[in-house]
């Protein structure tokens, strides 16, 4: 048994979600005052339970609305879960959404240290990366542009460069390897395999099945906001496409 660095226990989540468009914050605020707020209880998820070893590469496996990014973004600490516990050792680096951690006024150069602080890292670790981040997002020449005139692949780039040139202990993946085109996708796939060599532990969410079985050492499969199988990849990922067929 290797060392558990994620353990995940007895994980609900919860949200309330209002039963009728409020069209205006005014009506919004007479409702609430006047107690006439209804909201319906959804269950995200439904007593997930697994254990994470340092290295390994687990993926989670589930059609739309099964649970998944919640899950991730309670173990990047993005949510808190309803009931249950997590606990993760070590630095997380979060790559959950598209731009996330981005402040869309800043340049590209202003936000690699931004994230780099975010991270936990110093201004002068983040100087001596600098230039390697910026190669390998392949974005030269656009160093002092505002991001929010980046197109969603830059954003992804520049978050994936980032995140895997800090050496995280824990890398949260959700779908950014599905954004870019194919050459760059093999370049991720490619640092993520020196990750894991190093002894990153990886957490994946990718409905490219192929890829889950080229990378994964261990799958999560959610259904409805439970985990409906948990194991060898192989065997997960052909249950998982007979279902889907």
């Amino acid at each position: 048994m290797g060392e558990t660095v994620i353990k995940v226990q007895d994980v609900s989540m919860h949200f309330n979600l209002m039963e009728e468009k409020v069209d205006s914050l005014k009506e919004y605020f007479m409702k609430l005052i006047k107690g006439k707020l209804l909201y319906n209880d959804f269950i995200a998820l439904q007593h997930v339970s697994f254990t994470v070893e340092k290295g390994e590469i687990l993926g989670l496996i589930g059609l739309n609305g099964a649970g998944k990014s919640t899950l991730l973004k309670i173990l990047a600490g993005v949510l808190a879960p309803t009931t249950g516990k997590v606990m993760v050792k070590g630095k997380i680096a979060p790559l959950i959404e598209v731009g996330a951690g981005f402040d869309p006024e800043l340049t590209a150069r202003e936000n690699i240290f931004l994230n780099g602080a975010i991270l936990g890292h110093s201004e002068a670790y983040m100087k001596e990366h600098f230039q390697e981040i910026i190669d390998f997002a392949e974005l030269q020449q656009f160093v002092d542009v505002p991001v929010k005139n980046f197109s969603s692949g830059m954003y992804a780039r520049l978050g994936f460069s980032i995140a895997t040139m800090v050496q995280p202990d824990v890398l949260i993946v959700d779908e950014v390897l599905s954004v870019g085109d194919y050459r760059f996708q093999e370049k991720c796939e490619q640092r993520i395999r020196k990750m894991i060599e190093k002894g990153v532990t990886i957490i994946m969410v990718s409905h490219d099945n192929d890829l889950i079985q080229k990378l994964c050492s261990k799958v999560v499969w959610l259904d409805h906001g439970k985990v409906k199988a948990i194991g060898d990849t192989q065997e997960i990922c052909s249950e998982y496409e007979e279902m889907k067929s």
